[in-house]
């Protein structure tokens, strides 16, 4: 009798014990990474050791050293801007979510623009595969193991239509229209016409997002989100998280200048073709992860809502502040823009928003109809190595 319960309270208290030492040990990441990051940064710049200073090893090393700690910081930072999401709510949470991948993205794009040579299709390839990765193969995986799960889902379908009315109208301005204006070269813009869609494309989405929290807040909330929201966050913590997640993202915007370099001086010496699709596709890829994982894990729990509007936001904030952002660094860096897709490019994206349109036409969702986006997404993928 005695050695059963024996046993059982020993399981039990390996159990706690083991529960404990990894609650602790990713407590002690989530803290550590972000001010790590930041003091990584804050130690380069201070001892001079920029991208093309110091000998090639020694550049090597830290390159190397900093992206494995932005790397790791990325996943953190978005992991406190989860917890902020889930204690403010929906659709406020999908905000914080959205802002923190777009000014990871916007750093990384204008880093490597800035380092080198001039690489004009760097910004428009990144670009054009976050659209890709959220709009076919986030969003597939979420309806195809959200609808294996629970069979059916609901979405909110005047939420969905308004993310695709914005990112159809924000992609055809900024990477199809380059290619048939008739003022400079095809594929880019003026700068009197790369200005002015900048403007239009921040116009759009503040317009959006004042529709998503304020006008229309419900049109994006499916059943009680919001309240369960609410709830289900701990309380304890919050004002750390989101102190961590902006040090976290000043560390990141910090050190991806030193990644940046040491990703385009990799490429360029092993002279990779189609380097900048590929360059694009890892960025974008790195910095959707946490949050596309964040998105399947949403759908799995019967929150596809919740799901689109952390895949769909991305898209939006990327286009609507992305380029702007680096369309302001090329006017003033004088470092030429090409924005406008190639035919091929073209064509994928304008499926993947035709397919998006069709899914969505709808209240309900199946595996099916995410099994349509993930084949969309791995022709995507394989025309990146065979163009």
């Amino acid at each position: 009798m005695l050695l059963p319960r024996f046993s059982a309270k020993f399981a039990e208290t390996r159990r706690r014990s083991g529960a404990f030492m990894t609650g602790f040990g990713r407590s002690v990441t989530s803290y550590a990474m972000p001010l790590a990051a930041l003091a990584m940064a804050v130690a380069v710049r201070a001892s001079g050791l920029s991208v093309d200073a110091g000998s090639p090893g020694v550049r090597i090393l830290i390159g190397a050293l900093s992206s494995a700690i932005m790397f790791i910081t990325i996943f953190v930072v978005l992991e406190h801007a989860e917890a902020v999401a889930r204690r403010v709510g929906e659709p406020y949470g999908t905000l914080v979510l959205t802002f923190a991948v777009t000014a990871i993205e916007v750093s990384i794009i204008v880093s490597m623009m800035l380092h080198g040579e001039n690489n004009p299709t760097l910004a428009r390839e990144s670009v054009f595969s976050t659209v890709m990765i959220t709009s076919t193969g986030v969003v597939g995986a979420c309806l195809v193991f959200g609808g294996w799960r629970h069979r059916k889902q609901a979405i909110v379908r005047q939420g969905t239509s308004a993310y695709l009315a914005v990112l159809i109208a924000l992609t055809v301005m900024t990477l199809i229209l380059p290619t048939y204006t008739q003022t400079t070269d095809p594929g880019t813009f003026s700068a009197a016409q790369l200005g002015f869609v900048s403007v239009l494309s921040v116009l759009l989405y503040a317009a959006f997002v004042f529709a998503q929290t304020v006008r229309h807040r419900d049109d994006f909330i499916e059943g009680q989100a919001h309240e369960v929201s609410i709830t289900t966050a701990p309380r304890e913590g919050i004002y750390a998280s989101t102190l961590l997640l902006f040090i976290g993202l000043i560390g990141i915007v910090m050190l991806a200048e030193q990644v940046a370099a040491s990703v385009e001086d990799t490429l360029v010496a092993y002279q990779v073709a189609q380097s900048d699709s590929i360059v694009g596709a890892m960025i974008a890829g790195l910095v959707l992860m946490p949050e596309a994982i964040s998105a399947v894990r949403a759908s799995l729990n019967n929150e596809l809502q919740r799901g689109l509007n952390v895949a769909m936001g991305s898209a939006c904030a990327t286009i609507g502040l992305t380029i702007p952002a680096v369309a302001a660094a090329s006017l003033l860096t004088g470092r030429g823009l090409t924005l406008g897709l190639p035919a091929a490019d073209a064509v994928l994206m304008v499926l993947a928003l035709f397919v998006c349109n069709v899914s969505f036409s709808t209240e309900r969702t199946t595996f099916l109809t995410g099994m349509v986006h993930v084949v969309v997404f791995f022709t995507y993928v394989f025309l990146i190595f065979v163009p």
